[in-house]
């Protein structure tokens, strides 16, 4: 058993898997969210923490191998924010263990993008709660969607397994021929007796893999409001986020963006971050892997739009606002200015003052990523 003082109240760990790598993969810190006032901060997602893309992938492959034989067609869903890059990894490193395999990857978002009809869903603790799944524009991809016969639901943690469930459901009412589900989590909090029950509560076989197991109790301490709304969503209005890199599907691996000429223009040995933003994760996560190939010293990060305190495995935060245009605040964590001789900050959406801003801040580059093949510099000035 760990026992862990936050600064929001008492959290309390039991373990029973993993426990001999938990140091590694998982730190604790503490949010400034009334609703739910800890985190279980990874340290191999990319999000909250640097990480090198090599050890982000093995933790893809080990999370691949984890999913069990499949039934028809597979459809994997990647939860927002946090576990977009993670979820495109594990189906991209799945797909490399199952070559000619029928299968879909589309994430989840808070934004709405084109017209397609959606899917919305609640993450009930979450900062930002509201959640919806664009349904396919390709109509064979479409079709995927709405036949296959498994479901494979990726997310950082389970500790509820709510809004597992609650996506699942909204699955289920557009494709009865579902017959199995995986949850694919880096961590699972629920307890042996709720994951023994998953199948009971879901409806139809559920099956759960992660790289640590157990089960937590957290006591409330005094609350930390939330500072300002963290999602403040408009049904019309142009959020500028992309249909290019799996809000609408894909089929395939994503394509690497080309990492020669970013290479040909960083010191040999200097110190690179990557840093996606918001929900745009997994195409700067192929741009570091490009990069630690070739011989750089690279780490890959993204900002977030979940405010947590400084404490615990957090020992830095930056806020600035967001480039998606929403009008809420953004953060970065574990960076500080002039901590890295090159940042490539990395974004989907136009570019905009929100940008430049983050950009001054880090001393970074703006890369725009028009789509998957074609990334353009924005000066900085």
């Amino acid at each position: 058993m760990r026992q862990i003082s936050l600064p929001t109240g008492a959290l309390e760990i039991r373990l029973t898997q993993g426990e001999a790598e938990l140091d590694t993969l998982l730190g604790f810190a503490a949010r400034a969210n009334a609703k739910r006032g800890f985190l279980f901060l990874s340290k191999v997602l990319g999000k909250h923490w640097p990480v090198k893309p090599s050890v982000m992938q093995s933790i893809h492959a080990r999370m691949a191998a984890n999913v069990p034989a499949s039934i028809g067609p597979v459809v994997f869903i990647a939860m927002a924010e946090t576990a977009i890059g993670l979820g495109q990894g594990v189906f991209e490193a799945w797909l490399r263990a199952n070559p000619g395999r029928d299968a879909l990857f589309i994430h989840t978002s808070r934004y709405r993008v084109g017209t397609t009809p959606i899917i919305e869903f609640e993450e009930a603790h979450s900062h930002a709660p509201r959640q919806f799944l664009h349904m396919p524009q390709d109509a064979a991809q479409r079709a995927l969607l709405e036949t296959a016969g498994t479901l494979v639901l990726v997310d950082d943690e389970a500790s509820t397994g709510n809004t597992f469930l609650n996506l699942s459901n909204a699955c289920r009412r557009i494709n009865p021929h579902l017959s199995q589900v995986h949850l694919s989590t880096i961590i699972n909090f629920m307890g042996e007796q709720a994951t023994e029950q998953l199948t009971a509560r879901f409806g139809l076989p559920v099956t759960l893999g992660a790289l640590v197991s157990g089960e937590y109790r957290f006591e409330a301490g005094a609350a930390v409001a939330t500072p300002l709304p963290a999602q403040l969503f408009d049904p019309s209005a142009d959020r500028g986020a992309s249909t290019a890199f799996g809000r609408l599907g894909i089929n395939r691996p994503l394509a690497p963006a080309p990492a020669d000429d970013v290479a040909a223009s960083l010191n040999p040995g200097a110190s690179v971050l990557v840093l996606g933003t918001g929900e745009f994760m997994h195409a700067p996560a192929l741009l570091a892997a490009g990069l630690e190939q070739g011989g750089f010293d690279v780490v890959v990060q993204s900002t977030t739009r979940s405010p947590v305190l400084v404490w615990g495995a957090v020992a830095s935060a930056l806020a600035f606002p967001d480039n998606y245009g929403e009008g809420v605040g953004n953060f970065l964590y574990n960076v500080r200015p002039g901590q890295y001789d090159h940042v490539l900050i990395c974004h989907e959406t136009a570019p905009n003052a929100a940008l430049l801003h983050l950009a001054r801040l880090l001393d970074g580059r703006l890369l725009h990523f028009v789509n998957e093949t074609y990334v353009s510099e924005i000066p900085v000035c």
